[in-house]
């Protein structure tokens, strides 16, 4: 008998024999929306790979469910902002999955290299992170983020199609690309046709960064006010009309692609119609903003805080009627509809949990755009890229490849399934060593995407293609 040791939580889990052999260990942070599923995987998988999964979370009643009786799990209380809490988890570590929000994502991969644990995430990559290239590569560990849907599968899809049409002797002269996550078609749940089934705060800043793309060898440049205005019709098959406004960076992704002949170059989400001029307003209105704290923001009604944008001069008369002036809008129009829908005109006390105006948009969207019980969602990516073969008299096609996926009713969502899976499998591949890469990455990398693509398709995650000739 061994005395004087203390067993951590983990180690009375597993039986003494296997306590013998190395377990590695998996540290999941973050048990929120995107993360059911992922954790299932990495669960199911356990026993059969010697690795041991602990799930952290600020919100460990929901860390515990995530987890539930797993032998080979645990959940424990997770404060990102505790550095001695966050560096003393990472440390016992392997490999770390990163399901924190993006603005965390550079503190987490520098605690990783610092403590020689890799790192998967679902999030685009900070420019921190793809600056810890070199110290990565020295300590031997690697940095994978954007392996989730969008980004994620999106790209390596992306860069599948790209390939092919080089091996060909061809390049891309237009590159249009779109990712979605909405209810299923179906589903009429409520006036703005959106649910929940992520982040809430990516909703309501999905803006904060403003866009930039390229059209026909033009630069667009989008601030962060303006995004929902830059919004166009995208035809998704066996889906139909939907619309798209611009995400973010589309620009940097021409060299990443290797796209130096591209004349179009756009990346976009996908909303069904009306999503964008709604949103607008309330972008106009100013609310989706994190920076200015709200004093006793809990005690405070919507009215009172949406009255709080509103400029003196807009003063006497109701609240929705002088918004409506405010923003140029009709106050019978569908807008103030969906406005008034939303309940941002509501003088109770909301109770929210938070400091500033987005923390608000945030407990509203949790509350009001609920996927509804037995109701399924739907994730989409849509890549339309015209391309020629010089090789070939010039000859000129259009490419257009279409990935839909519907969630289970009263099971994984679709959003859980498409982001966690890539995670899980790109984690798994880490961990088992069929992933020998280091340094700072996106799943561009040749071996990142074809192992992971190819995982997928055996999860029947595949994508169907059109292709048309142009003249």
């Amino acid at each position: 008998m061994i005395t004087g040791v203390a067993w951590s939580a983990r180690e009375r889990r597993i039986p003494y024999c296997e306590r013998l052999i190395r377990v590695k260990n998996v540290l999941i942070l973050g048990a929120g929306q995107s993360a059911p599923f992922l954790i299932h995987y990495l669960l199911d998988q356990a026993e059969a790979h010697d690795w041991f999964v602990t799930v952290a979370d600020r919100d460990e009643s929901l860390a515990r469910e995530r987890v539930g009786n797993h032998p080979r799990g645990s959940a424990t209380y997770f404060d990102v902002n505790d550095l001695a809490l966050r560096s003393a988890l990472i440390k016992q570590s392997d490999l770390v999955v990163n399901l924190m929000p993006p603005m965390f994502q550079p503190q987490i991969a520098a605690d990783c290299v610092q403590h020689h644990a890799h790192m998967v995430s679902a999030s685009y990559r900070e420019e921190r992170v793809r600056d810890l290239d070199r110290d990565a590569h020295r300590n031997g560990i690697l940095l994978l983020t954007e392996v989730g849907l969008d980004p994620g599968i999106d790209i390596m899809s992306a860069m599948e199609i790209i390939e092919r049409v080089r091996t060909r002797g061809g390049y891309v002269e237009r590159f249009r690309s779109y990712g979605s996550g909405v209810p299923a078609p179906d589903v009429d749940a409520n006036p703005l046709r959106y649910c929940i089934t992520w982040n809430p705060r990516n909703v309501v800043m999905s803006a904060e960064h403003g866009a930039q793309y390229l059209l026909d060898g033009q630069i667009k440049i989008v601030p962060w006010h303006h995004v929902f205005q830059h919004s166009w019709l995208v035809d998704v098959d066996g889906v139909g009309k939907m619309e798209a406004y611009p995400n973010r960076d589309s620009l940097s992704y021409a060299s990443v692609f290797g796209l130096s002949r591209v004349k179009t170059m756009i990346r976009g989400t996908l909303r069904y119609p009306g999503w964008c001029e709604t949103w607008l307003q309330i972008v106009r209105l100013g609310m989706p903003n994190e920076h200015i704290r709200i004093p006793r923001l809990h005690e405070r009604s919507y009215a009172e805080i949406v009255e709080m944008f509103l400029p003196q001069s807009t003063s006497g008369g109701r609240l929705d009627s002088r918004v409506a002036n405010f923003l140029h809008i009709s106050e019978t129009g569908r807008i103030m509809e969906n406005l008034r829908w939303l309940g941002l005109f509501s003088t109770e006390p909301a109770g929210i949990d938070g400091e500033t105006a987005a923390d608000a948009l945030i407990h509203l969207l949790r509350k009001k755009l609920v996927l509804p019980p037995g109701a399924r969602d739907m994730v989409a990516i849509v890549h339309e890229l015209e391309v020629c073969y010089p090789e070939e008299n010039d000859r000129r096609e259009k490419i257009t490849s279409t990935f839909t996926h519907l969630g289970k009713p009263g099971g994984f969502t679709a959003m859980a399934h498409s982001v966690g899976l890539p995670a899980a499998i790109a984690a798994r591949l880490v961990l088992t060593d069929q992933l020998p890469l280091t340094g700072s990455h996106i799943p561009t990398h040749e071996r990142v995407c074809r192992s992971v693509l190819r995982e997928l398709e055996k999860e029947g995650m595949a994508f169907s293609e059109r292709v048309t000739a142009l003249e």
